[in-house]
């Protein structure tokens, strides 16, 4: 393939530059949420609940963005671009840490290796029961991840988190303090100076933002044989597109970790044949496809054809409460 190295795209950017489109991103999403929590009365609930969501959906795409390496070239000025918690539930450390992980190609779907992996080894799979069972197999429908979705990704990060705590891990400590020093500025502004009821910002904002944001990662992998096949492709999908800063074309991304959001239509269109081969054809034609394949179909079988009862695995396993990003 001809596209050019990550490697290649750091070494052009000097130490000082900055990438422009990302620095106008940040503040084009930080203005909004201003404004639709100051104004929050002038819009009926339904508008506030798509505004409200896709502004905090559109800060988790910006978070993802400034974890690799955006816009600038010092890591703390990136970090502190994503690590106001609007969105209230994730702490952006631990979401930085996981999704860098999640990275390891050769590991991706695994339930072991994968902390946002959607799939289960045998034995993980067992051990949740009839009813987790249901709930897992609905979550893995496309409207169960937009219903329940949001509730399940918060239970298993809080409940795991939770669980490291009582062991009396205390390594995330510090993490979960700045975050909830983070969370009560942000409920300050929402309940005191913007006098909005706090189940609004919960519902229209919090939750409406997460259900986008399972949208984006629903069709993004599955169990595939060689690691480049295992990364999907939704084309045609402009707003969408926007929203999640093109990761819906997840096989660039995942090709080119470090390319700059704004940069990933241009190459995948000048290379879309070469991309398609890379993945196998893993294409869907937009948003709509998917939900005409997966509204209430599973997405995938939830046990990994590589841990199946009597599959052996060379991957070292790791507790359920590392896997920050399992919904």
């Amino acid at each position: 393939m001809s596209y050019i190295s990550d490697d290649l795209h750091r070494r052009k950017r000097s130490r000082f530059s900055v990438e422009l489109p990302t620095l106008a991103l940040t503040c084009t999403i930080y203005l909004s949420w201003f404004i639709l929590t100051f104004y929050w009365t002038t819009f009926p609930f339904i508008v506030l609940f798509v505004l409200g969501g896709w502004t905090i959906a559109w800060h988790g795409s910006l978070q993802h963005e400034v974890l690799h390496g955006h816009p600038t070239r010092f890591r703390r000025i990136n970090d502190a671009i994503g690590w106001p918690p609007v969105s209230l539930w994730l702490p952006y450390t631990l979401y930085k840490h996981a999704h860098l992980k999640h990275h390891n190609d050769e590991w991706l779907t695994d339930p072991i290796e994968d902390p946002e992996s959607y799939y289960f080894t045998d034995d993980g799979w067992n051990k949740t029961g009839r009813i987790g069972q249901m709930i897992r197999r609905v979550n893995n429908t496309l409207a169960g991840r937009l219903t329940l979705g949001p509730l399940i990704a918060v239970a298993a990060l809080w409940g795991s988190e939770a669980a490291r705590f009582v062991r009396g891990d205390a390594t995330h400590a510090a993490v979960w303090l700045w975050h909830l020093v983070g969370v009560a500025a942000v409920i300050f502004w929402v309940v005191v100076i913007c006098q909005m009821p706090i189940w609004i910002y919960l519902v229209a904002f919090a939750y409406s933002g997460l259900a986008f944001s399972r949208l984006r990662s629903f069709a993004e992998h599955r169990y595939a044989g060689t690691k480049e096949e295992r990364t999907a492709i939704v084309e045609k999908s402009p707003a969408f597109g926007l929203l999640f800063l093109y990761n819906n074309l997840h096989i660039v991304h995942h090709s080119l970790p470090q390319l700059p959001w704004y940069k990933i239509p241009g190459l995948y269109h000048a290379q879309r044949q070469a991309f398609i081969e890379l993945n196998g054809g893993l294409v869907y034609n937009g948003y709509l496809d998917v939900a005409r394949r997966y509204l209430f179909r599973q997405h995938h079988e939830p046990i990994h054809p590589q841990h199946m009862a009597g599959q052996t695995s060379v991957a070292t396993e790791i507790t359920y409460t590392d896997q920050l990003m399992t919904g």
